[in-house]
């Protein structure tokens, strides 16, 4: 929400001050030009770039507006998630919850976490760190190596995304040169003009350069940036998928482990002491109810 005050912001900045001193002629033509160099610059963005990672780029600005998908109530349902998977490997065995790790759209742990369930990256590295650990009990150092390089492979993926729209950002200003330059091409052609209709014709045709800096500088610049800052902080939702279960390897109690990984959040996304034993008390009481 913020960023999208941001945007209007400036746009009601910019666009109202070339409202002000621009003329009809200059209006006219704002978007023909805007649909130039816009069109120019999402053919760059897909010669450039898979078909996923530009489309994902695309969504860059939807996320920017959004926001981090992952909030205090999600890490506290993970929390939750966790101690229950951790809990009943620890007292029956992994063979306990191989169901839920091979299995865990039909898993009735995971379904009380729907958006866990739904996000596929996190919930793979839960089932496939588990599995690992099921293989390769006695060696959590090599886990935790398996785990992060997966980790660092899911960031990379979405990082090149945020690459995309920055170079996109750094070409618009050369689009909008191109787009100028059509313009003088036209403009030479009625050179015989007077100076009156030449100046506007220049005018019209320095509009793109205006355009191709504004977007760049104003608009595709900080929404790849902010883009960017959202990868990392839900990221961090990963990382402490990471931290519970490399706890839990290296011989921490459920609840030690998620004490563990709830002090490395930040402020506004940690859940409090008191929310997280209330979580895993309601937890704990269906899941008694449920067994009996």
């Amino acid at each position: 929400m913020t960023q999208f005050a941001g945007i209007l912001i400036v746009v009601a900045l910019v666009f109202g001050g070339l409202l002000v001193s621009g003329s009809d002629a200059i209006l006219a033509a704002l978007p023909l030009e805007l649909g130039l160099i816009g069109g120019a610059a999402l053919g760059t963005l897909f010669i450039g770039n898979s078909p996923q990672v530009a489309l994902s780029a695309l969504g860059g600005f939807a996320t920017a507006m959004r926001g981090p998908k992952w909030k205090s109530a999600d890490y506290l349902s993970l929390f939750s998630t966790l101690h229950d998977l951790l809990s009943a490997a620890r007292r029956r065995g992994l063979v306990a919850i191989e169901a839920d790790i091979e299995n865990p759209e039909s898993s009735s742990l995971f379904a009380r976490n729907p958006r866990l369930l739904k996000d596929t990256p996190a919930r793979e590295l839960i089932c496939d760190t588990m599995k690992l650990l099921a293989l390769d009990l006695g060696h959590a150092g090599r886990a935790e190596v398996s785990v992060s390089d997966n980790i660092d492979t899911i960031i990379g993926e979405r990082h090149r995304s945020v690459s995309a729209l920055h170079t996109v950002a750094d070409a618009l200003p050369a689009l909008g040169i191109v787009a100028a330059v059509l313009g003088i091409i036209r403009t030479m052609t009625f050179i015989d003009q007077s100076p009156a209709v030449l100046g506007e014709m220049i005018a019209i045709a320095l509009l793109g350069t205006f355009l191709g800096v504004f977007l760049a500088y104003a608009v595709v610049g900080p929404i790849a940036n902010r883009y960017g800052q959202i990868i990392d902080e839900d990221a961090r939702y990963l990382d402490i998928i990471r931290n519970i279960l490399m706890a839990h390897a290296q011989g921490a109690s459920p609840r030690a482990a998620i004490e563990l990984a709830r002090a490395s959040l930040p402020a506004r996304q940690r859940p409090s002491l008191d929310a997280i034993d209330e979580a895993l008390t309601v937890t704990t009481l269906a899941n008694t109810r449920a067994a009996a």
